[in-house]
């Protein structure tokens, strides 16, 4: 009976211990569970927040690449105004040697232009002061040199060189013409013109007119210059102007014996200076 009791009592506690060691497993399960479900939670909590973290990071990286991107464009668009910049710069400074250059060449020709004038004006000063000295015994109602508008004039009156309505020269009028003739010689660079003027009285006896009388002076002071005294004849012109280049009024008599003259006008070469002007 006691061995009976004995067994019942093993068997009875060993369907405790049976029925007690399911339910901690239980308990440890759910535990387990509960910190796995706090854990999925936190984990998803966690990636929800990476996720709005890469979206943040995305949306960075779109507007870095946006403000790249417009900072690219700047700089090629920058780029390409300096190398305009830099082409008009070149350009500019190409223009600007090229107008010194002309600048300089002008001023170089200025200056021979000036040169070339300071010497002409020295010879015409030189010459008009050794015409008078070789003129110089004759009156000024006879003979007149003068310089105007660069050139020198020896206007010798017809009462000098010509009895009335002639065209021959008379022998005070072929002296004076050797004396100027003399200075012309040693003045090789120096052209003459000889002008015939009269008075606007109508010419009678040999000649047609005025024109004819004047031109045929003229034709004959340049023969005497050519022929007699040996001026070379390359340098010398004839012309006749009758009376429509008066020096007075030919109203008086005063006036109409001033007109009937002769002028030999002397000029110097300019071939250099009109080579320079064109």
């Amino acid at each position: 009976m006691k061995k009976s009791l004995i067994i019942g009592g093993c068997f009875l506690g060993i369907c405790l211990i049976s029925s007690c060691v399911p339910q901690k497993k239980y308990h440890a399960v759910n535990v387990r569970n509960a910190e796995m479900m706090r854990s999925l939670r936190d984990t998803e909590s966690d990636l929800d927040s990476t996720r709005q973290s890469v979206e943040m990071l995305q949306k960075s990286i779109a507007n870095l690449k946006d403000s790249l991107a417009r900072e690219q464009q700047e700089k090629a668009e920058l780029a390409s105004r300096l190398e305009s910049a830099m082409s008009a710069s070149s350009s500019v400074r190409q223009e600007l040697s090229d107008k010194e250059q002309r600048l300089m060449e002008q001023q170089e020709r200025l200056d021979m232009l000036q040169q070339l004038l300071d010497e002409q004006r020295a010879i015409m000063e030189n010459l008009k002061t050794t015409m008078d000295k070789a003129l110089v015994q004759y009156q000024s109602d006879e003979l007149q040199v003068y310089e105007q508008d660069g050139k020198l004039y020896v206007s010798m009156q017809d009462k000098l060189l010509f009895p009335s309505g002639s065209a021959t020269v008379n022998k005070d009028g072929r002296e004076a013409l050797g004396k100027l003739a003399e200075v012309l010689n040693n003045s090789p660079d120096i052209q003459v013109m000889v002008e015939g003027h009269t008075d606007n009285v109508p010419i009678k006896g040999r000649f047609e007119d005025n024109w004819a009388l004047s031109t045929a002076r003229a034709s004959a002071i340049v023969r005497i210059l050519t022929d007699t005294y040996d001026v070379i004849p390359e340098r010398v012109i004839a012309a006749g102007r009758s009376y429509y280049y008066p020096k007075a009024s030919n109203d008086t008599e005063e006036g109409r014996s001033m007109n009937r003259r002769t002028e030999i006008i002397l000029t110097p070469r300019l071939n250099e200076l009109f080579e320079l002007l064109q």
